[in-house]
């Protein structure tokens, strides 16, 4: 389709923080639709966003919009759904959300939209799980945040352990977005020397506790978490849009387990090129099956 035109769903935290971030940089997406229930706070959205537009870095088309404008959109981002409270998990989201989104697909699906997906709301894996379910697309076309976040979080708190710039290290987080997460330590390197050999097991043990519970964190002292996620929801459209062909931990199909979860994988402008085939420890092994069981879990509880 190549018209660089996207759709967010959802005029919340983290729908306008989108819109906001991709107008601030050199970005190539030339058009933002803006949807929501509530058609008015997507309309303001659209008009605060305009706004910048003389002083900003991009000139982006800014407007708000319904389903029936996803028609020859590249990418459609879900933001929309209901929020997670404070001490709530992303997993309890789950019924609600489900519900919520079947609708929004459907009608996205009826406007003839063939693009590629990128959900974000949570619980972003299985809801990732059911955008493909629901729109009847290929699996390569439906990719969920992942756990680029959480692999960001990572990497900046091992860059500060370490006094380096955390763009220097390659380290993920992989499994489900959530509390049954984990982190890649065999694989984690500064500059090609391993993290393990420099950083001490409990300090590193640490690092993983503190990146797995970061978001419960920021909702408790003030509601929502939207910048980060935000950025990389960038980062992950430039990719797509570009046919950048990088390597991020998005969530996306895994036929063996019949699950989304997020995991190193090659992107691009068809969406996902292919899921790395990596060695990991029999611990990290045994960890990650924990996690995938926790979306199989939630999956199969949703009945639709």
């Amino acid at each position: 389709m190549d018209n660089n035109k996207i759709m967010i769903v959802g005029t919340g935290n983290v729908g306008a923080s989108i819109a906001f971030a991709l107008l601030n940089q050199r970005t190539a997406v030339n058009e933002i639709i803006l949807t929501d229930i509530i058609a008015k706070d997507a309309e303001g959205e659209a008009m605060d966003l305009t706004d910048a537009l003389a002083v900003a870095p991009s000139y982006i088309k800014i407007k708000n919009g319904t389903y029936k404008d996803a028609k020859d959109c590249d990418v459609v981002v879900i933001t929309a759904g209901a929020a997670q409270r404070p001490g709530e998990t992303r997993m309890e989201l789950l019924k609600k959300n489900v519900n919520i989104l079947k609708g929004m697909v459907e009608q996205i699906m009826e406007s003839g939209f063939n693009g590629i997906f990128l959900v974000v709301t949570n619980p972003m894996d299985v809801l990732t799980y059911y955008t493909w379910k629901f729109s009847g697309l290929p699996s390569e076309k439906v990719i969920g945040s992942g756990t680029v976040l959480d692999s960001a979080r990572l990497r900046f708190r091992l860059g500060s352990f370490l006094g380096v710039n955390p763009k220097s290290i390659h380290a993920y987080q992989v499994g489900e977005h959530g509390d049954s997460e984990l982190t890649l330590y065999s694989l984690a390197d500064l500059g090609g020397q391993k993290i393990t050999s420099i950083l001490p097991k409990e300090t590193l043990k640490d690092i993983s506790e503190y990146v797995r519970n970061e978001a419960y964190d920021i909702i408790d002292k003030k509601g929502a978490t939207h910048y980060g996620i935000a950025t990389c929801c960038v980062q992950i459209l430039n990719c797509i849009l570009n046919d950048e062909m990088r390597v991020l931990p998005v969530s996306s199909y895994d036929a063996f387990s019949d699950t989304c979860f997020g995991w190193p994988t090659v992107v691009g402008r068809e969406g996902i090129v292919r899921r790395l085939d990596i060695k990991i420890s029999e611990k990290e092994g045994i960890e990650l099956q924990k996690s995938i069981n926790v979306l199989k879990d939630a999956i199969s509880q949703i009945k639709y």
